[in-house]
């Protein structure tokens, strides 16, 4: 179930199939398969060093594939690189922008190479560039040639972009900015195929999450499917004295749940939680006399997911 991929039905923008690169004796990326759907917004998740970067810059065009195929917009990234490239749009954490020129400059030049390009001084307003927009590229802060680098990216009206790590160093103003162009850039029809450490913002805008490690995709679905597949439970959490008798607490939940004191005080119900298992809780702790401090309830998510499916060791 976790692997599961678009069907072969369905009009892809990215199609990966059986690709290997290696670097010397290291094999970085092992037969990965993935399928990426046009108009959808897909994160690429993965531990430092899980093959996700190799597989995106073979897509983009700069890592030639030591076995397997890659297929983007249909064409093949390297022999068909002159077509492909007006059609795509790539946002790099470093490079590929001269340091002394101006922001502006580099984001009016770039759009120039475009037959139908984006409004320079609305994308940059809307970016936060407009007020740096004078200022050399070496001299701009980190989170400015960030947004920089994002402009340049989505400038041209691509039909599919590759972000990586779009909001890396990003103040929340910032951000929540950059987020909201993305979510504008997908409603408007653009494939957009993200890469970031950030697991919010990849269940806040993804569609659909292919998460990698060890050179293979090892989940593929939607951030919810995903959320819903792992064991973890969900669960009532709240304070209240201590040494309580929970067989009534047992008796009123469903019977799939189970309800404990971890620590004195801290108690915790875990299974299915519905508003009839919230219900019953809280209605156990009135029967009790009991206010319940710090009452929570803690869904799973896709950091759980990420770190069940990983591991939780630093790499």
């Amino acid at each position: 179930m976790h692997a599961a991929q678009p069907s072969s039905a369905q009009p892809c923008a990215v199609e990966i199939t059986g690709l290997v690169k290696r670097y010397g004796e290291k094999t970085a990326v092992q037969g990965l398969d993935l399928r990426v759907e046009r108009g959808c917004l897909t994160a690429v998740l993965g531990p430092n060093g899980a093959g996700k970067t190799s597989t995106i810059e073979c897509c983009e065009g700069y890592r030639r594939p030591d076995g397997g195929t890659v297929r983007v917009l249909g064409l093949d990234p390297i022999a068909d690189a002159a077509e492909l490239r007006p059609r795509i749009g790539v946002m790099l954490q470093s490079g590929g922008i001269y340091q002394a020129i101006r922001a502006m400059e580099m984001l009016r030049h770039v759009a120039s190479l475009y037959a139908n390009p984006l409004n320079v001084d609305a994308l940059a307003e809307r970016l936060g560039l407009d007020s740096c927009g004078k200022t050399p590229f070496r001299r701009l802060s980190g989170g400015q040639q960030q947004r920089l680098s994002l402009a340049l990216a989505v400038v041209g009206r691509p039909e599919l972009v590759f972000l990586d790590e779009p909001t890396a160093g990003l103040d929340v103003q910032a951000r929540h900015a950059t987020w909201e162009l993305i979510e504008q850039l997908r409603n408007d029809g653009v494939t957009v195929v993200l890469t970031t450490h950030l697991l919010d913002e990849a269940e806040r805008l993804a569609d659909k999450v292919a998460i990698v490690d060890a050179g293979r995709v090892i989940a593929y679905d939607t951030p919810q499917r995903l959320a819903s597949s792992i064991a973890t439970q969900d669960s009532i959490r709240f304070e209240a004295p201590s040494g309580l008798d929970l067989t009534d607490l047992l008796i009123a939940v469903a019977p799939d749940c189970k309800a404990t004191e971890p620590t004195p005080g801290s108690y915790r119900v875990e299974g299915e939680v519905t508003p009839g298992t919230l219900a019953a809780t809280t209605a156990w702790c009135a029967s009790l006399g009991i206010m319940p401090r710090n009452l929570a309830i803690e869904q799973r998510s896709l950091e759980d997911v990420f770190l069940d499916l990983t591991g939780r060791g630093l790499r």
